[in-house]
């Protein structure tokens, strides 16, 4: 099969934009969705979540759903004989073969690339998950958008690296847009960074620009994969904070300090927490580029930071934050309650998450004043969202009990869309379903559809039956939809 990305007419809401392995893959949820389609799925689904709590804005479209991951992590391993490299996954427990990803930046696909010609050219030995031997098993590259800087992240089985010096003049002389090459040890199928990592070309890290400032970006650091969205949601985020030049500010789970930096113009004072080392380094070194004496950076546990600023009497009038995708522990929320800032402004990759967490905060005295999703990444069912939270005044409001199961939404218009079940099928099964056969379930369940779904368009004529794998796994989609029970 041609791992090329083709054009191609754009059929019953199919991207233009089609990808031939993207159904192999998985990576891309929505692909067979027009990007209208798939901004609309994304609208809907951060509706469902807080729709009743605030009107979200539209959603915030990238410049291209193609093209724009600028951190891309590739696997090797042999299959059928053949060394092949992709996307790893565990649920299938191997490599799927990529040597083309529409959503790649196109550089990043042409390195690993040439990081596996490099290495078989040299005999150096590529991990087969057959015989678990091998020395070659991930490869990482990031690319900084703004200043053209690319950092190759080589993984390794081994504590040394086989053919280095010859390996590295090779891939070089390939690829001489390359910045940094680092080595780093990982034994594991995890595609992470090891602890140990080695410079074997360049200054070890790279720099970007973001907003106007700029970041160092080392090896083990996080860094947003869509720096034109990125740059969006931070530049939005912190418009939100509203700030006037007299606030403190503290930025939790802050990374490289983009936000802490961005806030720092028109902040008094601001703390960045993180818990990542290596990110507060960075952060530390970028305050430094920037010449921003008015940031602070701490490396701690976000809701050990908070009790510690709040039992030394510190006050914050906005905290900033953007947690992992698990969202925000206990511990930290009710820390945050007690440090009462005016403005929260949480930033998160999980709406469903973001969602847990700001009914906590409005049942203990926040009103969600703004909710501004954020497409970061596109053909993907993942969606960034930017809310505003502002503290109520205890003698201006009447308490009331919120229960989150009240704010499910149970009535005719929270139905699903077809586009919806099939997207919702599609990421938890693998399964592509018709509207035929989600009208065909839907009878079944006693929802009522209109007549051109459930009748053949001639007497004579037989519908296909919806197989009993298909009707399942529709059911539960339903049922997630909160449409049958």
């Amino acid at each position: 099969m041609s791992e090329s990305v083709k054009k191609v007419k754009s059929v019953k809401g199919e991207s233009e934009n089609a990808c031939p392995v993207y159904k192999k893959c998985s990576g891309c949820q929505l692909r067979n969705m027009s990007y209208e389609e798939q901004l609309r799925f994304k609208q809907i689904k951060v509706e469902r979540l807080m729709g009743k709590l605030c009107r979200p804005d539209r959603i915030i479209a990238a410049d291209s759903p193609d093209g724009y991951r600028c951190k891309v992590q590739g696997a090797f391993d042999y299959k059928n004989g053949k060394c092949v490299s992709g996307v790893y996954q565990s649920s299938k427990g191997g490599v799927t073969a990529v040597d083309r990803c529409a959503v790649n930046d196109e550089r990043a696909d042409r390195i690993i690339k040439a990081v596996k010609k490099t290495a078989l050219s040299l005999k150096i030995p590529v991990w087969c998950s057959y015989n678990g031997k091998g020395f070659l098993r991930h490869v990482l590259v990031r690319i900084a958008k703004n200043t053209g800087e690319i950092m190759v992240i080589i993984s390794g089985t081994a504590d040394s690296f086989p053919s280095k010096a010859a390996f590295v003049k090779s891939l070089t002389e390939k690829c001489p847009e390359i910045t940094t090459l680092i080595f780093s040890v990982n034994r594991s199928d995890k595609m992470l960074t090891g602890d140990r990592c080695e410079v074997l070309y360049g200054k070890g890290s790279i720099e970007d620009i973001i907003c106007g400032k700029r970041f160092r970006i080392s090896p083990k650091s996080f860094a947003q994969i869509n720096p034109s969205q990125a740059e969006r949601l931070y530049s939005l985020a912190v418009k939100e904070a509203r700030l006037t030049g007299r606030e403190t500010v503290v930025d939790a789970y802050c990374g490289i300090g983009a936000m802490s930096l961005i806030a720092a113009d028109k902040a008094k004072k601001v703390y960045g927490c993180e818990i990542n080392r290596s990110a507060v380094n960075d952060a530390v070194i970028n305050a430094k580029l920037n010449n921003a004496d008015n940031v602070e950076f701490i490396c701690s546990d976000s809701g050990k930071f908070l009790e510690e600023f709040n039992n030394g009497g510190l006050k914050a009038d906005v905290v900033i934050l953007d947690p992992a995708r698990a969202g925000c522990d206990r511990k930290f929320l009710s820390e945050l309650v007690k440090a009462a800032p005016k403005r929260i402004v949480y930033v998160s990759c999980e709406p469903e998450t973001q969602a847990r967490d700001v009914f906590f905060l409005i049942k203990n005295g926040y009103k969600l004043k703004k909710l501004a999703p954020v497409d970061m990444f596109p053909n993907t069912n993942h969606v960034e969202t930017v809310c505003l939270l502002s503290k109520l005044i205890s003698d201006q409001h009447i308490e009331v009990e919120l229960k989150t199961d009240e704010l499910d939404l149970t009535s005719a218009e929270s139905k699903a869309t077809y586009d919806e079940i099939k997207a919702y099928v599609k990421e938890h099964t693998g399964l592509t379903v018709s509207s035929l056969n989600i009208a065909q379930v839907k009878q079944k369940c006693g929802i009522i559809e209109r007549e051109n779904y459930n009748k053949a368009k001639t007497a004579n004529s037989r519908q296909p039956k919806c197989t009993k794998e298909k009707e399942e796994a529709i059911a539960t989609a339903l049922r997630f939809f909160k449409m049958i029970k």
